[in-house]
């Protein structure tokens, strides 16, 4: 019989509503279990006049920094890396998200949103996240579709591993992939 999952990874096309559904199943189990420990990130859009001008990190908690831009000139931001039109700003990602996935003992649940480029050009990141699935504390977490047909490398490692399962989004599976998350999830929180 093969080990119960672990590694709760939500995938689908950009703007499916990937962080919705994290959030709703954040809500429920918080509802149910207003006592467990639970630690991580969101990654949420930062809008201006309508458009997207950038993505802040927020901490399970409401503390936010930035996480990548395309309005910023700073000097030092020249050298930093980019997704599309957007500069990333790793110093700042890892300053905020990498404290809320260090692993502790009392820590019932992980919580990322997202294990993607952005985040990954942190060379912290990976490593943290690897060890908070070697703790074997349940971790809900997005991850982007494959591009061109191809995970990137540290995605397609955590698909791999025995104890994830994967679960694709789609507008129509909405509901029901939120009911489906809840309830194996709270399974291995008990």
């Amino acid at each position: 019989m093969a080990a119960p999952a672990k590694c709760f990874l939500v995938t689908g096309s950009p703007g499916v509503g990937k962080t919705t559904l994290i959030a709703r199943v954040l809500e429920n189990i918080r509802t149910s279990n207003p006592n467990l420990k639970i630690q991580g990130f969101f990654t949420r859009e930062i809008r201006q006049d309508g458009e997207r001008v950038g993505f802040e990190v927020v901490t399970l908690d409401g503390r936010t920094a930035p996480l990548a831009s395309i309005n910023n000139s700073s000097v030092e931001s020249i050298r930093w890396p980019t997704v599309g039109r957007y500069r990333v700003d790793v110093a700042s990602f890892e300053s905020l998200a990498l404290p809320e996935l260090q692993v502790k003992e009392d820590t019932d649940l992980f919580v990322i949103d997202e294990v993607g480029k952005m985040e990954l050009f942190s060379p912290l990141f990976f490593p943290t996240v690897l060890r908070v699935l070697e703790s074997n504390k349940p971790f809900l977490a997005t991850i982007p579709v494959p591009k061109y047909g191809r995970d990137i490398p540290a995605v397609a490692r955590l698909k791999n591993h025995p104890g994830a399962k994967v679960f694709t989004l789609t507008t129509s599976n909405r509901d029901d992939m939120k009911n489906q998350i809840y309830s194996q999830l709270t399974h291995n929180l008990v």
